[in-house]
């Protein structure tokens, strides 16, 4: 078991049961280590404390703060989850795929695929020559290259890692040291476009509702093929649609898991603020 699997479990604990506050003691339990070694690999992992990283996570105050009429905005800004990040720091360019390309399933196309390790579990990453058309977060190798391939049935695929590939784990190191323009080659129906271009403005640690989302993107009355267009975004994290959440506070669902949802929204948080002693 991985550190991140370990400490998901906890973090699937500690949703579960949020309102009774669970102890150092019962979210170490989850993760099969002592207290003393899950405070330290915690703080490794998050650079805070799991008191800290739990009240990240919580959405109680959140709640509360919109029954009162606050924005989603303000009530995440009040839970804790919100901050300046540096995540835009690498710009992300969104380039359509032509008809054709959409169209003949790649046929014309070259796809190279390579897996990486991230704190939030292994992924697939894999770019055509103009960027990265698909990242996602692999538990099973094999089924991800699968759904590569369903994906893209006529294209050639290549077992190769490129520069975008190095790019898409400096994202997930944090290594901001020489910003570069990351550019993502994707093939979706222009509403899919407009929604993941907007998803693409949510600056890191700051939410949206599914409805805000809608709006910005200019659809405001399509909050439901909105969250459809969402679901569908091909590329994890670079793409941000964790960073959405329901009108009512709630994290809602994440393709990807909602545990690995709520860790990436207090990861991001927990890098505002220095670690703790």
């Amino acid at each position: 078991m991985t550190d991140y699997q370990r400490i998901a479990a906890a973090l699937a604990f500690a949703r579960t049961h949020f309102h009774t506050q669970p102890t150092l003691e019962e979210m170490a339990a989850q993760a099969h280590w002592s207290p003393f070694h899950f405070q330290r690999k915690f703080q490794e992992w998050a650079g805070v404390s799991p008191k800290k990283f739990l009240q990240y996570l919580s959405l109680d105050h959140a709640k509360q703060r919109l029954r009162q009429q606050a924005t989603v905005a303000e009530a995440a800004y009040d839970a804790g989850l919100s901050g300046t990040g540096r995540l835009h720091d690498l710009f992300v360019t969104l380039e359509a795929m032509t008809p054709g390309e959409y169209r003949q399933g790649g046929a014309a196309l070259t796809i190279s695929y390579s897996f990486g390790n991230s704190a939030f579990g292994r992924y697939l990453v894999a770019s055509t020559g103009k960027g990265i058309c698909k990242l996602v977060f692999a538990d099973d190798d094999d089924a991800a290259r699968q759904e590569l391939r369903q994906e893209w049935p006529n294209a050639t695929l290549t077992a190769a890692e490129t520069a975008s590939h190095q790019q898409a784990a400096r994202f997930f190191a944090r290594d901001f040291a020489a910003p570069a323009r990351l550019h993502l080659h994707l093939k979706g129906t222009p509403f899919q476009l407009k929604i993941w271009e907007s998803l693409l403005r949510i600056p890191e640690s700051e939410l949206r509702s599914y409805a805000q989302l809608a709006a910005a993107a200019g659809q405001g009355e399509a909050v439901r093929a909105a969250g459809t267009a969402i679901g569908a975004n091909p590329v994890a994290y670079l793409i941000p649609c964790h960073r959405v959440i329901r009108g009512t506070g709630e994290l809602g669902q994440y393709r990807w898991g909602a545990t690995r949802k709520a860790a990436l929204l207090g990861w991001e948080a927990a890098q505002q603020v220095p670690a703790e002693e």
